[in-house]
């Protein structure tokens, strides 16, 4: 399954089930115009019931406040319903912001790896 990106803004792609975990790799900006549609596709991994979510951020060029807003309310969701949620970050563009707003510790980002994807722990 994977959601129709917002014109050269962002793609968004899902793999893995709900039986072992779900991976979204985001690519592009995610900002004002496109945040709903990651807010979304974790709105669709949340009513499945996945027991672990992974978003990788790590080919995203822009990250504002709305991006930010999506990602913190993942956080609270995820604690709330026991999912294990995974943030992959390593860019500047995320990891600054991020940091800035203190949901780099909260959110536990984590480097990129080869083989951090669904079921890596």
């Amino acid at each position: 399954m994977t959601a129709a990106p917002v014109p050269d803004l962002v793609s968004i792609d899902v793999t893995g089930s709900t039986a072992t975990g779900v991976l979204l790799t985001v690519r592009g900006e995610v900002d004002s115009s496109t945040a709903p549609q990651l807010r979304e596709v974790l709105d669709t991994a949340f009513a499945d019931g996945v027991p672990t979510l992974t978003i990788d951020l790590d080919a995203v060029t822009f990250l504002d406040s709305a991006g930010l807003c999506v990602l913190a309310s993942a956080h609270r969701r995820a604690t709330e319903a026991g999912v294990a949620l995974r943030v992959l970050a390593s860019s500047r563009a995320v990891v600054r912001p991020l940091q800035i707003t203190g949901l780099y510790d909260l959110l536990a980002v984590e480097q990129p790896s080869s083989g951090a994807g669904v079921g890596a722990a």
